[in-house]
């Protein structure tokens, strides 16, 4: 008895053992759960709370894309970190609003951001067919999770995306949001927003899409890579084919036009990226936005950029240079595509670069040959000094003797005796003459008599702003100088004494329509027009008989000079006519000789002919205007005077009224029998 008894007490306090561990477990995972329960609920409070503010969303400004024109406002470039084009739902078809509401969100109009049917729909879609077929994310979901979400998949990000679906339906009415998603949504290869997507996929604007090529574009938000018509177009048209079907079951289309769709080819554009027209050209227009304005404006906020390039010209621009090498390599065999050249073409009155080839291949060398490259021009330097020779009163007929010379070089400690390229001396020779075939050593004298200094600053005058040799052998052009500052000095003759400044933006608008900038061409009279109609005189006869003859097929009033360096490194030719300004460089990007008597002539100026053929195609030919104050009269070629009545190699000669000769020359038939 005392045995049972003692056993019935143990198996009670047992018992009640138990039933207090018990009890205290209950309690213990009710309060649990109550704590968790307030503590998810305090962390949804606090979500709710934290979320970001949608109060600004209707002014949204999401990255958009900055687009380059021609001078005929013409897209030659765009620039974007997100390929996106901005379009109000306004201006979205029916047909395409329909597609996009029925592949992503069928309820959109019915629901306030979130949408609990559709999500147990998709549910059992997905249940049934074994995998993922269809999203239960709302429209203003995906617009929260793209704008304020990082794409990460947590149970977290999800209540977060729920909160701000719900936030932006109260804030926004539908179509603003559906506007949004329109603008905003990625649709694969690099284009976000359908707009930018009609365009890469089949090269139409929005308002261009048909039914077909809306619902494949509908079925590309779920994953644009693995629908993408470029990458699988079987797949790509099965997800068509649902949003088709989508359509149908929500009464947008009918079966006939579904089917009709599906028989309906595909016709995509061409994946690949189009071949720049201008690429040194628009380089330069990045590089100055971002100097000027930072790299946010540029690539998120959308700039309209025009600028003064020619597309035609520049097309032209870009063949001549090409042909002309290749011409060369094959004459010299030089290894193919190892010769650079480069071009620049300046509107003479307004300062509007109008082509600009700066290398033979941008994606192999992004390195500018018209802006960046400063090179020896040789002779087509020499302009500049017989220019400022004929501004202190010399004249195209003044006589220098080009005769052996020989300077004291101290600091080499040497004797330099310059030499003319033909290695010959031709005695008394006119300014004219000398000019237009380039000899060296009248040059050198001339440089000599007007003085360094004065034709130093008479250069920098003109556009020319690179350091300039000290030294006399100014003359022969050993200071290295950039394209664009010869055409610019050389435009300085062309439009009559005045200078313009070389620039290629014309205006920026942002994407307000506000005006950021606006260049208006300014122009400055820096020399007589007198005197640079002078020496455009001059420079016509160089085409015409002298180093630049090989142009003169062109068969309109034209100038130019032609410079090699004497080690024919290289090889210029800068011409224009009394509208363009053109300039050529050709030689070697590590500077080394090119072959001998491959020279400006020979090399740059056929270049030059190919370019402005085509440029002045169908132009009017002009004139080179003679300004008041320039008088004609007969010459002697050799010695500069007057020439005799009937001589027959006598040439008209212009001068400033007052500095013609007054003296026949030695021995002419007016000499002896002088006119009444």
């Amino acid at each position: 008895m005392t045995y049972r008894k003692m056993s019935l007490t143990r198996l009670l306090l047992t018992r009640i053992k138990k039933s207090r561990i018990f009890r205290r477990i209950f309690v213990g995972i009710l309060f649990l759960s109550v704590a968790g329960f307030l503590g998810g609920l305090g962390y949804f409070g606090y979500l709710v709370l934290n979320a970001p503010s949608v109060e600004t969303l209707k002014d949204y400004r999401p990255n958009t894309i900055t687009r380059v024109y021609s001078d005929k406002n013409e897209i030659i470039d765009t620039f974007f970190m997100e390929d996106r084009r901005i379009i109000s739902v306004q201006d979205v078809p029916p047909v395409v609003i329909n597609a996009f509401i029925a592949s992503e969100d069928a309820r959109f109009f019915h629901h306030k951001g979130l949408d609990l049917f559709s999500i147990s729909r998709a549910f059992l879609k997905n249940l049934v067919a074994r995998e993922i077929v269809q999203g239960g994310s709302t429209i203003t979901q995906q617009v929260a999770k793209s704008i304020y979400l990082s794409p990460e998949r947590t149970i977290i990000r999800k209540i977060k995306e729920a909160i701000l679906a719900y936030k932006i339906d109260r804030n926004m009415n539908k179509w603003e949001i559906l506007e949004l998603y329109l603008n905003h949504i990625y649709l694969g290869h690099g284009a976000y927003g359908i707009e930018a997507a009609a365009q890469v996929y089949f090269g139409k604007t929005t308002r261009e899409l048909k039914l077909p090529e809306a619902a494949l574009l509908a079925g590309l938000p779920k994953a644009p890579s693995k629908y993408s018509p470029y990458s699988n177009l079987e797949r790509a048209r099965q997800r068509q084919d649902y949003v088709l079907t989508r359509m149908v079951e929500d009464g947008y289309i009918t079966d006939g036009d579904r089917n009709r769709s599906l028989k309906t080819p595909i016709k995509l554009i061409a994946a690949a990226p189009k071949e720049k027209v201008a690429p040194y050209f628009t380089e330069n227009v990045r590089r100055y936005v971002i100097e000027k304005y930072g790299s946010d404006a540029l690539y998120r906020e959308g700039l309209e950029i025009y600028t003064t390039l020619n597309v035609e010209m520049q097309k032209a621009a870009v063949a001549a240079v090409e042909r002309g090498l290749q011409e060369v390599e094959a004459r010299v065999k030089y290894e193919a595509g190892s010769l650079q050249g480069a071009l620049l073409c300046m509107d003479v009155k307004t300062g509007e670069i109008k082509a600009m080839v700066g290398g033979r291949d941008y994606k192999k060398s992004e390195f500018n040959r018209t802006t960046q490259a400063r090179r020896r021009p040789g002779s087509a330097f020499k302009p500049f000094i017989y220019t400022a020779a004929f501004d202190k009163g010399l004249t195209p007929a003044t006589v220098i003797v080009d005769e052996p010379i020989e300077y004291e070089d101290r600091k080499r400690n040497r004797v330099w005796e310059p030499q003319n390229f033909d290695r010959k001396f031709h005695g008394p020779t006119t300014l004219r003459t000398a000019l237009v075939h380039s000899r060296n050593v009248v040059t050198i004298k001339l440089l000599e008599e007007i003085g360094l200094g004065y034709a130093i600053d008479y250069a920098g005058n003109m556009g020319i702003s690179s350091p300039l040799t000290r030294d006399l052998t100014l003359a022969l052009g050993t200071s290295a100088l950039t394209l664009q500052e010869m055409v610019r000095g050389f435009g300085v003759l062309a439009n009559q004494g005045k200078r313009v400044e070389p620039f290629f933006i014309k205006k920026i608008v942002d994407r307000t329509g506000h005006i950021l900038e606006e260049n208006i061409p300014k122009e400055e009279q820096v020399i007589d027009p007198r005197i640079a109609y002078l020496t455009t005189n001059v420079l016509k006869d160089v085409v015409q008989e002298g180093t630049g003859e090989r142009v003169k097929v062109i068969g309109r009033p034209v100038a130019g000079k032609t410079g090699t360096t004497d080690d024919f490194r290289d090889a210029w030719f800068i011409g224009f006519n009394p509208s363009i300004v053109t300039g050529v460089w050709v030689g070697f990007d590590d500077e080394r000789n090119m072959a001998h008597n491959e020279t400006g002539g020979r090399v740059a100026a056929p270049i030059w002919l190919y370019f402005m053929e085509q440029a002045l195609a169908g132009q009017p030919v002009e004139y080179f205007p003679v300004p008041d104050g320039v008088t004609f009269v007969r010459i002697d070629p050799k010695t500069g005077y007057l020439a005799g009545f009937g001589q027959r190699d006598a040439i008209f000669e212009g001068f400033l009224e007052g500095t013609e000769p007054a003296r026949h020359a030695p021995g002419s038939q007016d000499t002896l029998h002088p006119e009444p």
